[in-house]
């Protein structure tokens, strides 16, 4: 089986994790690697290619499988963190939309991915037989040699002749009790986002640490710059999968600085509870409004309870907090282990400080000579 193959070829470049959002045309392949890997399934591409860079960041191999149609929804993620940064992230994708395609919505994007790869210099390998399967090793060496994303583009034809042996992998029973208790209370904010980062900031020691884009970055920056913190500049949405990314790579303690519009883009909280990382923590700086905007209203405002959101993903280590003191408690208990999430209710409004003044590359060298990664493997 050619399935078989390429398992192999991963094993022989020290794969250790599967990033994954199946595709029909490789679910035999989907099926072997998840018996074979360390398997994450997601739901949306983007947020494989946070998950992904944040393994790369701490030296772990990994690779992100997909549809080639995902490349089109997580361009930007791809953009914005591994070619930005320069991190090694190989990508298999099954080229949709060119080989016998009957599915007309496959067509317009897919057939011109290499042409858009080219466009953005993305390095893009095609596959387009069986006696080219080889070269899937060479992408992933040139991604981790070159600290850059790698594209191999497989084509259906591969998989001709092969029998479907696709089973059913779902023999464990869906049948459970969800027993959840919520009440949520939201009292006055007391703290904006900066004074709630100083608080959390005057209590770190040795965590890496994640922050999201925008303005929150910046104030991290300004009330404690260390090297251990990775300072997200673009790729909205991808802070909570890059730490998990982190965290699932490293036994130090993984702390993310994320935000109610972010966290409400992403589809990662189930992936993150399903692994349960027990070096993570997830605080949700919830001040109602996309802050580094003009502050215009989120869903979280009046109307989404993005604690009960962690719960109802699977987190059951949860709190809401609105005071200093209370951040404090909270954060301190968050530190004895366990996957956990602090809810922070915060006013709108930020603090005026200056851009950082750092490279992307200078961020991420910083941090990875603290997770203990050498950015030439």
């Amino acid at each position: 089986m050619h399935e078989n193959a390429v398992s192999l070829i991963l094993k022989d470049q020290n794969i250790e994790y599967i990033i994954s959002l199946p595709c029909d045309r490789t679910k035999d392949l989907c099926g072997i690697l998840e018996k074979q890997f360390r398997y994450i399934t997601i739901s949306r591409e983007e947020d494989g290619i946070g998950i992904l860079s944040g393994l790369s960041l701490v030296g772990k191999r990994g690779v992100l499988q997909m549809q080639s149609s995902g490349l089109g929804n997580s361009l930007n993620a791809l953009m914005t963190l591994p070619y930005l940064y320069g991190l090694p992230l190989p990508v298999i994708a099954s080229w949709r939309g060119y080989y016998q395609e009957k599915i007309p919505a496959q067509i317009p994007f897919n057939e011109k991915i290499p042409e858009l790869m080219n466009l953005y210099n993305i390095p893009c390998t095609i596959i387009r037989e069986y006696k080219d399967i080889d070269l899937i090793a060479s992408v992933i060496s040139d991604a981790w040699k070159e600290n850059r994303p790698h594209i191999a583009l497989i084509s259906p034809r591969l998989w001709e002749g092969e029998r479907d042996c696709f089973q059913n992998p779902h023999e464990k029973t869906r049948e459970r009790i969800v027993d959840l208790s919520h009440k949520g209370v939201f009292s006055k904010p007391i703290m904006q986002r900066a004074d709630a980062i100083e608080v959390i900031a005057s209590m770190m020691t040795n965590e890496l640490v994640v922050s999201n884009i925008g303005v929150p970055s910046k104030e991290l920056y300004h009330a404690r710059d260390v090297p251990a913190n990775f300072y997200m500049l673009g790729s909205y949405t991808q802070a909570s999968p890059l730490g998990l990314g982190i965290a699932l790579g490293t036994d130090r303690k993984v702390v993310v600085l994320d935000g109610d519009g972010s966290l409400l883009g992403t589809s990662v909280l189930p992936v993150i509870s399903g692994e349960s990382p027990e070096n993570l923590i997830i605080i949700c700086l919830d001040n109602g409004v996309f802050g580094s905007t003009g502050d215009q209203c989120s869903p979280a405002f009046n109307l989404v309870d993005l604690e009960l959101l962690a719960k109802a993903s699977g987190f059951h280590k949860t709190c809401k907090v609105h005071t200093p003191e209370e951040l404090k408690a909270a954060y301190a208990q968050a530190l004895t282990g366990g996957l956990f999430f602090i809810h922070v209710i915060i006013r709108p409004g930020n603090r005026s400080v200056s851009n950082i003044p750092l490279l992307p590359s200078e961020i991420k060298d910083r941090f990875c000579s603290q997770a203990g990664r050498k950015m030439k493997d």
